[in-house]
C-alpha cells in the first residue's frame, strides 16, 4: 500500500513552476518619482493652482502673441513729479533752468512783470504751456496751496552727497558753510532754511534719509527758489556724516537753548563751519550734541521759550556771515 506522503507537499511532478504571464511587472517596477506640489490634486498647493486656473479662465486672461508682446518697464523713482506753485517760487526755478515738464498758468490771469517772463523763460526753453482753471490749480497745487495762478512740474529733487558740499565749498574758494539738519520735520522749515543759508552765503542744507522732511513741493515754495541753486545732500547717518566732516577740518557747532556758548561770544566764524539745526520739539538728538564740537544758544528774552527752527538757523547765519564781512 502506498504511503500517503508528507501534509502539504505538492501533489503532481515536480518541475518549473507557472509563471504569472508579466502580470506583477508594474508592482516590481514601482510608483516613479513623486510629482509636484502644485501638480497633485490634493495637495494644498496643487488646489491653490487649481483655483488660480479657474480664476484666469474665469476673467478670460490669455497670453498675446510674441510679436504683440511690449517690453515691460520697472517705474523708477524718477517718474515721480513734484508741483511748484506760485509765482516767485516758480520764475526762480525758471531762471535757474532745473528741468520743468509742464508750466500751467490759469485762464484769464492778471498778466504782470513776473507772469511775462515766467511765460518768456518757458517758451524760450521749450517747456509746454498749458492754460487751466483756477479749481484745477488748486487741485494740483494741495490742501491750503497759493498758487497765484502759476504752477509748474518738475521731477523729484536730486539729492547730493553730503561729501560734496563740502568739496564745492573748498572750490569755491571761500570759507565752507554748510546746516545741517537733524529731526526737521516740517517741509516749511526745512523751504525756510535752505533760502537763509543761500542768502548768508552758505554752500549747502544737509539732511538725514530717515525721519527728516525731504525737497518736496512745500519746501521749494517756502525757498522762495532758492532750492534749485543751492545744493542738498541727504546722508544716511547725519552723525557719521558730520564726523567725516570734521575728519576734513570743519567745526561742527549745535543750536540748543542749554548751551555752553552764547552766539554773541563766538568767535570761530572765520572757520570752516557746519551749523547743526534740531527739531523744534525734541532739540538735537543725543549722539549728534556728542558729535558737535561746541553747543552755542542764541541769546532771547525769558519770556520767549524758544525760537522756530527756520528763525534760530537765519540768526545764526547771519550772525557768521556778518563776523565773516568784518574780518574780511
Amino acid at each position: 500500500m502506498a504511503s500517503k506522503g508528507r501534509p502539504g507537499a505538492g501533489k503532481g511532478k515536480k518541475g518549473p513552476s507557472k509563471g504569472t504571464g508579466g502580470l506583477g511587472r508594474k508592482a516590481l517596477e514601482g510608483r516613479g518619482p513623486t510629482p509636484k506640489a502644485e501638480d497633485r490634486t490634493y495637495h494644498p498647493a496643487g488646489k491653490r493652482k487649481a483655483a488660480r486656473d479657474r480664476l484666469d479662465t474665469a476673467r478670460g486672461a490669455r497670453k498675446p502673441a510674441a510679436s504683440s508682446r511690449r517690453p515691460q518697464t520697472k517705474r523708477s523713482s524718477t517718474d515721480d513729479v513734484e508741483t511748484v506753485t506760485g509765482r516767485n517760487s516758480v520764475l526762480e526755478a525758471l531762471r535757474t533752468r532745473i528741468p520743468a515738464t509742464t508750466l500751467y498758468i490759469a485762464t484769464r490771469i492778471e498778466m504782470d512783470d513776473r507772469v511775462k517772463e515766467i511765460l518768456s523763460l518757458a517758451t524760450g526753453t521749450g517747456i509746454p504751456v498749458l492754460e487751466v482753471t483756477r479749481p484745477e490749480l488748486d487741485r494740483m497745487g494741495g490742501f491750503d496751496s497759493v498758487h497765484q495762478g502759476v504752477a509748474i512740474t518738475v521731477p523729484a529733487y536730486g539729492y547730493a552727497h553730503p561729501g560734496e558740499l563740502l568739496d564745492r565749498a573748498v572750490a569755491s574758494s571761500t570759507q565752507p558753510l554748510l546746516v545741517a539738519l537733524d529731526g526737521i520735520t516740517d517741509p516749511r522749515n526745512l523751504g525756510a532754511i535752505i533760502r537763509s543759508t543761500a542768502a548768508f552765503g552758505g554752500h549747502g542744507v544737509i539732511i538725514p534719509q530717515r525721519r527728516s522732511a525731504g525737497v518736496t513741493a512745500a519746501a521749494w515754495k517756502t525757498s522762495a527758489g532758492a532750492a534749485a541753486r543751492l545744493p542738498v545732500a541727504r546722508a544716511a547717518n547725519l552723525t557719521q556724516a558730520l564726523k567725516d566732516m570734521k575728519k576734513q577740518g570743519a567745526f561742527v557747532i549745535g543750536l540748543d537753548g542749554g548751551g555752553d556758548m552764547n552766539l554773541h561770544d563766538f568767535d570761530l566764524a572765520d572757520r570752516p563751519l557746519v551749523v547743526v539745526v534740531g527739531s523744534e520739539g525734541k532739540g538735537l538728538s543725543r549722539l549728534v550734541t556728542e558729535t558737535c564740537d561746541a553747543i552755542v544758544s542764541i541769546p532771547i528774552t525769558a519770556a520767549t521759550e524758544s525760537l522756530n527752527a527756520g528763525i534760530a538757523a537765519s540768526v545764526t547765519l547771519y550772525e557768521i556771515s556778518k563776523r565773516r564781512a568784518e574780518a574780511s
